[in-house]
């Protein structure tokens, strides 16, 4: 094994340590040499009447320290008046300075080390300080010159390994960049056509779609190097900060060309300038302004390509999108049921599958689903599988990964009896009104078991991968999402807290049926406020996006669609009273249905019905 490397950084922090350590070492033992004192202290006046005795041997004058050695060994020390000299004293108590053997001691030297390491020390230790924090503050690796280089990381053909046939559900999105990438790999194809590839291409969609990913198997499949920063990693407390790396990041893209420059969450420093409250942030709006001015004033001849990724195209600012920048705009959204079927594909590789496992059965249920949203499914399964020491990845582990990834986690916390009977009407009347309406997809699964913040729950998911959605189903939905609170209002007569987000999300696909869908008697126009659109009253003193009388006549149609389908809602239940309470009788026993349960228990329920009817029909006939 090869000895590790240290790391010249580590070194020189070591060497200032114990730098700091010795000059504070040898100011406290200047100061006290400079300090100390041995022998008895007497007056003056004592040491003048034992050099008159004869009975000193020594005196060491020590500025104005007298350190006396008598004839016996034993010594003293006194103090004489500072300007004062020992020589007058001596002839002033009519002692000739011959009769007493005198040593002037030098501390010139010491006094002048001592002075300067006093002055020194203080300062050096500040320094130290100073810089200590400092580089904790700035990180590892940098150094007082290093604030307007790009903090950007560069992966060469050899580092970027991934390919197209490693990104699946974006068969558009790949189409559109294969240009890009046969710019990169023959750019003289196309400039002896005249033809002009985009300077920068815009990747706009959800997260967890794979836009970096994407940019990334561009990259690797031209084999160019690949330079890729966040948009945050240009912002810096100090001025022009940003503007200066923006600059080193393109001088360095341009030195390895062909390459492509990657910008992850471009809206950081994207957005359009002026919005807010002051004009917007300068030093953000001057690193934009530099990325603006470095895109602009490529030459036809550099092979360098910015790819950017966001998912808020609106924030963008205008001149950053037009012609000549990013002036290809590549739209990536969550992948369909095939897309969907790719990318488990491509993520289960390595992991055993247990062949019972209907591939397409889980793609088909995991509507909605992103690629990352995959991706972290099937991880979460084989972790799963390994805590319960199985060996394959089987149905089971597939369902529970996808709904903890969907709904969090299961809780396990204790709940009274009156709670899951509560809980369990609660989800059986979502799971019975969503059975009775026409339009609605088919219940997947009803639980009262808590996860994250629910208490239950009960998926409904797509049935297909819907585009277009109508009135009739939007209302269907709204009543499907109040059906939990119409349960308990029939069954207890009460309310729980329970309900909060289901009419939260109910009232806002309502207020969204008539503000933005033009689904009410306000007729086709949109009725955004401030603060829903980002299009409208960006300004303060715009004034309102709605006027007072249109504003209350959008809340009485959002009232009126609420109403409307709360009181369906408790018709339905009431008709199939039976059927609610043998769905809730079964979640309290079981805590789960699947969707082919419920469905037998709801054909059950039916049939209780029509005996219950018979019977009804029966009685007056035997009295």
């Amino acid at each position: 094994m090869k000895p590790q490397k240290t790391k010249p950084q580590s070194i020189f922090r070591s060497f200032g340590f114990y730098i700091l350590v010795l000059l504070a070492a040898i100011f406290l033992i200047f100061g006290f040499f400079q300090s100390s004192s041995t022998g008895e202290k007497k007056p003056i006046s004592d040491v003048i009447d034992l050099i008159k005795d004869k009975k000193v041997k020594q005196i060491t004058v020590d500025e104005d320290v007298l350190n006396v050695e008598l004839k016996t060994g034993e010594k003293i020390q006194s103090i004489k008046e500072t300007g004062q000299s020992f020589v007058e004293i001596l002839k002033n108590s009519d002692i000739k300075p011959q009769e007493v053997k005198l040593s002037i001691k030098d501390n010139a030297t010491s006094k002048a080390i001592y002075g300067l390491i006093s002055l020194l020390l203080p300062v050096i230790i500040l320094v130290g300080i100073f810089y200590f924090f400092f580089r904790q503050a700035r990180g590892q690796g940098d150094n007082l010159l290093s604030f307007g280089r790009s903090r950007a990381k560069t992966y060469t053909k050899d580092k970027t390994v991934v390919k197209f046939a490693d990104v699946a559900g974006v068969d558009e999105a790949k189409q559109e960049l294969e240009e890009v990438v046969q710019f990169l790999k023959t750019p003289e194809k196309f400039r002896a056509l005249g033809a002009k590839i985009p300077k920068g291409v815009l990747l706009v969609g959800p997260s967890g779609v794979g836009k970096t990913l994407l940019a990334r198997a561009v990259a690797g499949e031209a084999g160019v190097p690949f330079v890729s920063i966040a948009g945050s990693e240009f912002m810096e407390m100090l001025v022009g900060v940003g503007a200066s790396r923006v600059r080193d990041l393109f001088d360095n893209a341009k030195k390895s060309a062909p390459a492509i420059i990657f910008i992850d969450e471009i809206d950081s420093i994207g957005r359009q300038r002026g919005l807010g409250i002051g004009g917007g942030h300068d030093e953000r709006e001057q690193t934009l302004n530099q990325i603006l001015v470095e895109m602009d004033g490529f030459e036809a001849n550099v092979n360098v390509i910015v790819m950017a990724a966001t998912n808020r195209p609106d924030m963008l600012d205008p001149a950053l999108i037009r012609p000549g920048r990013f002036d290809r705009r590549v739209s990536i959204d969550l992948p369909d049921i095939t897309g969907r079927r790719a990318i488990i594909n491509i993520h289960s590789k390595g992991k055993p599958i247990s062949t019972e496992v209907d591939l397409d059965k889980i793609a088909r249920r995991t509507v909605g689903f992103s690629g990352a949203d995959l991706a972290n499914m099937l991880n979460e399964a084989a972790i799963l599988a390994a805590r319960e020491n199985k060996k394959e990845i089987d149905d089971k582990s597939l369902e529970e990964a996808a709904t903890k990834v969907q709904l969090g986690p299961q809780r396990k916390r204790m709940t009274s009896d009156e709670e899951k009977r509560m809980t369990a009407y609660h989800e059986a009347g979502h799971a019975v009104v969503t059975k009775i309406l026409p339009h609605t997809d088919p219940v997947h699964r009803i639980s009262i078991i808590s996860r994250g913040a629910t208490g239950g729950h009960t998926l409904i998911p797509p049935a297909f991968d819907r585009y277009i959605e109508t009135k009739t189903r939007l209302l269907e939905t709204i009543s499907s999402l109040l059906g939990g609170r119409a349960a308990e209002e029939i069954e207890f007569d009460d309310f729980t807290i329970g309900a909060a987000s289901d009419i939260e999300r109910a009232t806002s696909l309502a207020r969204n049926m008539v503000t933005k869908f033009g689904m009410s008697p306000l007729g086709p126009m949109t009725m955004g406020t401030q603060g829903e659109n980002p299009w409208i009253a960006r300004e303060v003193g715009e004034g309102r996006a709605l006027s007072e009388e249109l504003a209350a006549k959008v809340d009485e149609e959002v009232k009126k669609i609420m109403d409307k389908q709360f009181e369906l809602a408790k018709k339905i239940l009431r008709e199939n009273k039976e059927k609610l309470d043998l769905i809730s009788a079964e979640l309290i026993k079981r805590e789960t249905l699947e969707g082919d349960e419920f469905e037998d228990l709801m054909s059950k329920g039916e049939a209780l019905h029509q005996v219950k009817e018979t019977m009804s029909e029966k009685k007056p006939e035997e009295s």
